[in-house]
């Protein structure tokens, strides 16, 4: 099994990210989206169990779907049986994937602490793996590097009313400086280390070309607590797979 060299180990810890280009084949790539592609042309999804979910907080006071073809954790939601796919959320795959184009008219500045949070802090881990190129003009991920150890001010919990599940935030986000943001532009096929706390986000996408994305999180079970009152929740028929036990 390949490891990361001291060099890319230090620059993990020091950036709070880290780009591995060529991780894939283009061969890999289109396999992945042909069957993304599979997946959810099969989806057959009913209408009562479907959960609404946004990651802007205005939107999320106001309990509406920023994303209007979003599927949540546990398949209840199906996307438009047509492409681009916005987002794909499943955690029959580790953690939170998703297979996007980045097509959305808003940038989107997380850390997914704030959707992911544990006990301590720092224990999830993002693998975002570029099925097509990713440029400044599709929409390529942005980071501030080191935004890592600052802590997380904004959380993302779960809140029920009545008997409808929905969520709401607690605190607020600081407002991040555009000029500390380093755009991270990458070829179909690379990889891109994720800390949990790391400030990033996806510009619009304004051109005519697609940017599927797959992306999940690993979280360190051992000694952390993954929050009860977090969106994404295990249960007996989907529990969380380990990846090695």
């Amino acid at each position: 099994m390949a490891c990361l060299s001291p060099s890319q180990l230090q620059k993990f810890q020091e950036d709070g990210f880290l780009v591995l280009e060529g991780f894939l084949s283009a061969d890999e790539c289109v396999a992945m989206q042909q069957r993304i592609g599979e997946l959810v042309a099969d989806m057959d999804v009913p209408l009562h169990c479907r959960i609404e979910f946004s990651t802007q907080e205005e939107e999320q006071l106001r309990s509406q779907l920023c994303m209007p073809t979003t599927l949540s954790s546990d398949m209840s939601h199906t996307l438009p049986r047509y492409r681009p796919w916005p987002k794909v959320w499943a955690s029959r795959c580790p953690w939170w994937c998703r297979a996007c184009t980045s097509s959305s008219n808003l940038t989107l500045v997380v850390k997914d602490s704030t959707f992911l949070y544990t006990e301590p802090l720092g224990r999830v881990l993002g693998i975002w793996i570029a099925l097509e190129d990713a440029t400044l003009e599709n929409g390529c991920l942005w980071f501030i590097p080191g935004s890592h150890t600052g802590g997380v001010s904004r959380r993302m919990v779960r809140a029920f009313a009545g008997l409808k599940l929905n969520t709401r935030f607690l605190g607020s986000e600081p407002v991040w400086d555009d000029s500390l943001f380093v755009p991270t532009p990458v070829q179909r096929g690379a990889l891109i280390l994720i800390h949990g706390e790391v400030v990033h986000k996806s510009e619009q996408n304004l051109s005519d070309r697609s940017r599927h994305a797959y992306t999940f999180h690993l979280m360190e079970s051992l000694g952390t607590m993954w929050s009860p009152e977090n969106w994404l929740q295990p249960t007996a028929e989907l529990p969380f797979p380990p990846l090695y036990t």
